[in-house]
């Protein structure tokens, strides 16, 4: 079996060549793949794009010579060895907030290089997993991108033009590490397909509004997440949810806002003793659903209740 090409290495070679050209012509020796892509912007400027990507110098050095200015753009996956998580800052979405999340999380440590982009976002590369498809993706929501099989980059010392001023792609760090990316796990924890619990209850309009606390709780940011998943989870209380079945729906949710799962096991159960389910009478063994639909008990306070309990965690 081939060796994998040390693109960590190639591509801090290709970052400090004098000409676009040379730096080409220097990852196609170290064995990276390369195609040419538009000056100033992304698009591959060959007939089929990234699969037209090739370590054969004398190719890449007749691509160069008729477009100087081109930039480098590299495939991801098993063609070239590496994996990339792109992280964008442009739109709502800020990536940096979720790539923190992510590495505090511990899914996306062990990068062997990272480099800026010219919007201010970030690309981390990873070592592509042997024998293993690990397909490209997007997480919008979250500003994330995992670039992989079917997919490529732009690499140093491409540049583009933001707000008319020129840009280099730039490394800002390079490591030792080799390291995996486990793909999945990741799009899982940034993008989530979250499905309403099963419940026990027998009502049905519960789903839906379980569905919506879920979705409610995932979004909360640092110094409200765990004040939110409090009220979430009186919410269940107050409604008869099985304490089992409030914490798998709102695990899920609340990883994916940054709590651990001790954090999240310790507030679901404190919100549980503190707050007894609603009574039920005799003939009547569920809760009552009229008016649910228009109203529903995920309306009901607005803002998670004070507890002791909470206070000077995660403010």
């Amino acid at each position: 079996m081939t060796e994998p090409p040390d693109f960590t290495r190639a591509l801090l070679r290709a970052s400090g060549a004098a000409t676009l050209a040379v730096a080409a012509r220097n990852l196609a020796l170290a064995g990276v793949p390369v195609f040419p892509c538009a000056p100033d912007g992304k698009q591959p400027i060959t007939p089929h794009g990234f699969r037209d990507a090739t370590t054969r110098v004398a190719e890449v050095a007749t691509w160069w010579s008729r477009t100087p200015e081109a930039n480098l753009g590299v495939p991801t996956g098993g063609t070239s060895g590496m994996v990339v998580v792109d992280v964008d800052v442009h739109g709502r979405a800020d990536g940096r907030i979720a790539f923190d999340r992510a590495n505090r999380a511990g899914l996306v440590g062990g990068w062997a290089l990272l480099v800026r982009t010219p919007s201010g976002g970030l690309h981390a590369f990873y070592a592509a997993t042997p024998g293993v498809e690990q397909r490209s993706w997007q997480a919008a929501a979250a500003g994330v991108d995992f670039r992989g099989d079917g997919g490529y980059i732009i690499v140093p010392p491409s540049e583009r033009v933001i707000d008319d001023v020129p840009t280099r792609y730039e490394v800002v760090r390079a490591s030792a590490d080799r390291a995996n990316v486990d793909a999945a796990g990741l799009r899982e924890f940034l993008d989530p397909r979250l499905e309403p619990a099963t419940l026990r209850t027998g009502v049905e309009v519960q789903g839906t509004d379980v569905a919506r606390l879920a979705a409610w709780v995932a979004g909360r940011g640092e110094g409200e997440r765990n004040r939110s998943l409090f009220w979430a989870a009186c919410r269940l209380a107050e409604n008869g949810v099985p304490t089992s079945d409030a914490l798998d729906v709102l695990t899920t949710a609340a990883s994916q806002a940054g709590l651990s799962e001790r954090e999240i096991t310790t507030t679901v159960r404190s919100a549980y003793r503190l707050v007894p389910p609603a009574p039920r009478s005799p003939s009547h063994p569920d809760p009552p659903t009229s008016g649910v639909r228009s109203a529903g008990w995920f309306e009901r306070q607005r803002n998670p209740p004070p507890v002791a309990s909470q206070r000077g965690r995660d403010l």
